[in-house]
């Protein structure tokens, strides 16, 4: 909206070309949603945010802690992104349902951390499973509409060429990529910042190789990854959402103030998993979320295992993994969060080396 608006205002007033650089719409996206929600989080407390009843599956310490602390601070600071994305990004119908999915998954997320017993595991599945089939075929005809010859196209790692993608293998693994991040994402959400920090990392990775490399013609070229032209625009929605998660972890950095819930912490795995996808190299998830992936992504394939095929693996370790370390390695929150967070900043950097030199 504010993007079209300054291209009509720009004859009349020479300055409101600004609203018409993406660099800016991303710096007001970035600084909007931040002040946005260290402000109106709080106010949100009492009078509409449930409280949390202690986790099922937690630490009896990290239970206790939570126990009576705002949650679902999430439906806050989502509904501000979507908000937010509407605002300032240029739109087209993909966009605009992705926000809508976006808000969706939220809102079912909202709604179990609202309910007097815990949604049963098969229906928030389900949930997510046909989130993720409607996000698949909103990507998949779009990305069709955008190539000269209606053809979907990967580019990955060690190739220096595209590879065309069967219509079915492609609403297939998107389906998965999006169903695991949603999954993997709520399942590291158990320490104070960890799991808002690992996104934010994977966000602001995913804004600048939008903005930066895929967006840009010459630098794509270069790189010999496919140029993006609306890559500008996406990364204008990811860092709207980088602003409103880091004024949410200033409210819930080390000893929180209030929790995201899974009204947070899903919505936030099905953006990761969107953009990923959007990049165009589903591989892109192991260089953003590669301790996301871990940390709750083995213990939902070890209870898979255990319960459909009786295989048991990992008997010695626990998960979530950031409860193992706080339980067998004795780490504090603190050193929980620092560790994972420095870990997956060596990843990033290194897959992101290989994905884009060794072509």
């Amino acid at each position: 909206m504010l993007y079209y608006i300054g291209e009509y205002l720009e004859s009349v007033f020479g300055p409101a070309r600004l609203f018409t650089s993406y660099a800016v719409l991303i710096c007001i996206a970035l600084y909007l949603g931040f002040f946005l929600s260290v402000r109106l989080i709080p106010k949100f407390y009492d009078s509409f945010l449930p409280h949390d009843r202690g986790r099922e599956f937690a630490l009896k310490d990290n239970s206790d802690a939570a126990k009576g602390k705002p949650t679902g601070a999430g439906s806050i600071f989502i509904t501000l992104f979507c908000l937010i994305s509407l605002v300032l990004c240029p739109m087209n119908w993909t966009r605009a349902g992705i926000i809508f999915l976006t808000w969706i998954t939220m809102i079912s997320g909202f709604l179990d951390d609202r309910s007097v017993t815990s949604w049963g595991e098969y229906l928030k599945g389900a949930l997510d499973l046909i989130i993720s089939i409607s996000a698949a075929f909103i990507l998949y005809y779009n990305l069709k509409t955008l190539s000269d010859d209606e053809t979907v196209r990967f580019w990955l790692p060690f190739v220096s060429h595209t590879v065309a993608v069967n219509p079915a293998v492609y609403i297939i693994i998107t389906v998965i990529v999006l169903w695991a991040s949603i999954n993997t994402t709520n399942c590291t959400d158990g320490v104070d910042g960890l799991s808002a920090t690992l996104v934010m990392v994977a966000l602001i990775t995913l804004g600048f190789i939008f903005y930066f490399i895929l967006g840009h013609k010459d630098i794509a070229s270069y790189l010999l990854v496919p140029h993006f032209g609306a890559g500008a625009n996406w990364a204008i929605m990811i860092f709207a959402m980088s602003g409103v998660l880091m004024g949410y972890l200033w409210h819930n950095a080390f000893p929180s103030h209030c929790l995201m819930g899974d009204a947070g912490s899903r919505a936030l795995g099905f953006f990761i998993g969107v953009c990923v996808m959007v990049s165009g190299n589903p591989f892109m998830f192991l260089a953003t979320s590669s301790i996301i992936i871990i940390n709750g992504g083995m213990g939902l394939l070890k209870v898979f295992l255990l319960r459909f095929f009786k295989i048991k693996i990992f008997e010695n370790v626990r998960f979530p993994l950031h409860d193992h370390m706080r339980k067998n390695r004795g780490w504090s929150p603190t050193q929980v969060l620092l560790k994972f967070l420095i870990i997956q900043i060596l990843i990033t950097c290194a897959v992101l080396g290989v994905f884009f030199k060794l072509r």
